[in-house]
């Protein structure tokens, strides 16, 4: 059974490792482990000389949300800490299922809310861990991902820092207990529909059954993957150089495909998450080595939760699923920055306004232009394929209209009386296409 000055004495040496980091701040759920990390912490004077502070983030998913933000609220005025509530919007329609959704809202918030060289301390421990690895695990993941979660990464203007990952959740449990601490029970923490739930109550209890010692070896194990990771990662940043497209951000697909596999996998999670997107599954990568190879013309895309990996023209390109686009979608223009159904943004620079409007509608086949300067009509698949436009872009380019006639693409291709226009009003459109 795990003593309860164990949590206290493991961050007094963690606290005395980092005596020349920044402010902390506690990520505070409410939950008994962040509650004992925030305890724990505020009793440390080291803790409270580098201007200890609460962060907690109400993710307004469950009716109770609100009254979990003022019991922390409460429990930080107790322990004198200033609290923080970030409220957030979960976005549950971007295909990354409600946990990751949750987790993506939260880390956001967490970014936005460091101050520069700030550590934003997490109650993440030793059985966290060994979850996280497993759940890598089933996923065909490989060192970067069997390495788990990382003790220290950057994270907007500060650092997150998860000092806790040797400690066992019991540790923690039995210095709230201890402390007659007060936690919220999130009743989502026993829904064993969610992965890691299940895999805590139902698999590793079996698992420890058998083998009592298999917390502390797949950690250890994790820590192995940990080190064989970041001994590749030099490799494969040098070769993420070559093949990424910095205008575009797009990625060589045959040069990729040629990498050795402990260094394909690391360079691609890390571009996808780069464009913000989650990486996928053994099964997923296997078949994006497969459409590598797609014959020319072909247009190859493999979809998994929160993203969209494409192959064209020899390249990859990632991005977050985008929203059907109503083809009939119109709007009158004077120049204001306007919002496109996709996300996207049209708008004049520099700022102007046009002498009379003009309509903005999206493409639904067969338009054509002439260019200013072009002795011939062109058709916009032609022009499309000339600019080298990526596919899955075209349906939600801003076409601008004046009456009945199609005057401008975008800010890609002018007719005359549209060069006229911009020219009176001093400016040119931009289009900004959306993720």
């Amino acid at each position: 059974m795990s003593r309860p000055d164990a949590l206290p004495a493991l961050l007094r040496r963690a606290l005395r490792d980092d005596a020349d980091g920044g402010a902390l701040c506690a990520a505070y759920s409410g939950g008994a482990d962040s509650t004992a990390l925030l305890h724990a912490l505020a009793a440390l004077p080291e803790a409270r000389a580098r201007g200890l502070r609460a962060l907690h983030v109400d993710h307004g998913l469950h009716a109770d949300s609100a009254a979990w933000a003022a019991h922390c609220a409460d429990f930080c005025r107790a322990l004198d800490v200033p609290c923080t509530v970030a409220r957030v919007a979960v976005a549950r329609d971007a295909g990354l299922g409600p946990e990751a959704a949750a987790r993506h809202a939260r880390y956001a918030a967490f970014a936005d809310a460091l101050g520069g060289g700030e550590r934003l301390l997490l109650a993440h421990h030793r059985d966290d861990q060994v979850e996280t690895v497993l759940l890598k695990l089933l996923r065909g993941a490989g060192p970067e991902g069997l390495g788990g979660m990382r003790a220290r990464r950057p994270l907007g203007r500060g650092a997150l820092w998860r000092p806790l990952l040797e400690l066992p959740r019991e540790a923690l449990r039995a210095y709230a207990a201890a402390h007659g601490l007060p936690c919220i029970d999130d009743p989502s923490n026993a829904d064993v529909r969610l992965a890691r739930n299940r895999l805590r109550h139902e698999i590793l209890p079996r698992l420890t059954a058998h083998w009592p010692q298999a917390a502390d070896s797949i950690a250890h194990s994790a820590a192995l993957c940990r080190a064989a990771a970041d001994a590749l990662r030099q490799e494969w940043q040098a070769a993420l150089g070559t093949l990424r497209d910095a205008a575009t951000g797009s990625l060589d697909a045959a040069g990729w495909l040629a990498l050795p596999p402990a260094l394909r996998e690391p360079l691609l999670d890390h571009w996808l998450h780069a464009q913000g997107v989650p990486a996928p599954t053994w099964a997923q990568r296997r078949q994006i080595e497969r459409q590598c190879a797609a014959r020319p013309g072909q247009l190859p895309c493999i979809r998994w939760p929160g993203a969209e990996l494409h192959v064209w023209k020899g390249r990859l390109w990632a991005r977050r699923p985008a929203p059907a686009v109503d083809p009939g979608w119109s709007a009158a223009w004077t120049g204001e920055p306007l919002p496109l159904p996709d996300g996207g943004e049209l708008r004049l620079e520099p700022p102007a306004r046009l002498a009379a409007p003009l309509a903005v509608r999206l493409r639904r086949g067969g338009e054509r232009i002439r260019p200013a300067g072009d002795r011939h009509t062109r058709e916009l698949r032609d022009l499309f394929q000339q600019a080298a436009l990526p596919p899955w872009r075209r349906a939600a380019c801003p076409l601008l209209y004046e009456g009945d006639e199609l005057i401008a693409v975008a800010g890609h291709w002018l007719s005359e009386r549209a060069e006229a226009i911009f020219h009176a009003a001093g400016a040119r459109p931009r289009w900004r296409p959306g993720r």
